[in-house]
């Protein structure tokens, strides 16, 4: 089972020392990967935590992907239904050609209310919106030439598509993953959280024909507790979970370094 790390885009820690440290850091510790996440327009109300200061998700994994050169990176999650098609395409489509093929692409649907109300988007096309946008990444990686809004045109540079792990724990996120993903990437606390929809996950691929490993988890490690981190990383691992993508919480650079330490030497 891979191990992937939280990156905090978000905050006082988005500062640039320290996310280029973290990310170096990680990457010095052979972590597979690590992962930013998505918000464009926090309302102050929903601001504790972040103050509202995120840094956009493409941009951080362009510039993670100039400072870095192994670890792999993740979008956890990219919202789909935020972004017009062609110019996100060619975003990740660059982040891929750049990286030397890194990028690993979660992708969710959205759920903040403020955030559609702000970007002028009405919340009930969201499942729309994101099944045109992987339909179309998914033809523009396989064909230099493409067609949007009756125009063909060139779709380069054209490296090796990401991976795409589409999010969500709900019935239709699960069925949106096995029709339009290369694997799933729910959200997790317990590992006696996923058992159901695993085995959902499972069954809808087999019934479609598709490889069912690509299962990347989302969680929260509590590092307080050695013997808890131990038994929670060993039932995720007995459950055939490719990936664990691990939130740390930290205050600076050297109390995430302290933490990714005792991470990995579990």
């Amino acid at each position: 089972m891979h191990l992937g790390l939280m990156i905090r885009n978000m905050g006082k820690q988005s500062s640039r020392e320290i996310m280029a440290g973290a990310a170096l850091g990680a990457e010095e510790r052979n972590f597979e990967s690590i992962w930013v996440v998505d918000h464009i327009a926090i309302p102050s109300e929903d601001s504790e935590g972040s103050e509202g200061r995120y840094i956009d998700i493409l941009i951080s994994l362009a510039w993670l992907a100039g400072i870095t050169s192994k670890i792999n990176l993740g979008s956890g999650v990219l919202i789909a239904p935020y972004r017009e098609i062609l110019p996100t395409a060619k975003q990740v489509a660059s982040i891929q050609e750049l990286s030397s093929n890194r990028l690993l692409l979660g992708v969710g649907l959205g759920w903040m209310d403020a955030e559609f109300k702000a970007l002028g988007i009405d919340r009930k096309t969201r499942g729309r919106r994101a099944d045109e946008f992987l339909v179309f990444l998914e033809n523009a990686f396989n064909n230099e030439e493409v067609e949007l809004n009756q125009q063909k045109f060139l779709f380069k540079p054209n490296p090796p598509k990401p991976p795409i792990y589409i999010a969500g724990s709900k019935d239709y996120s699960i069925k949106r993953a096995v029709k339009h993903g290369d694997g799933w990437i729910p959200i997790v606390d317990k590992p006696e959280d996923l058992k159901t929809n695993l085995v959902t996950y499972r069954e809808l691929c087999k019934e479609a024909k598709k490889n069912s490993d690509k299962v990347s988890v989302v969680t929260r490690l509590d590092l307080s507790d050695k013997y808890l981190c131990i038994e929670k990383l060993s039932k995720f691992k007995e459950m055939g979970i490719e990936r664990l993508i691990c939130g740390l919480p930290y205050n600076d650079l050297n109390d995430f370094l302290k933490k990714a330490d005792f991470l990995k030497n579990l």
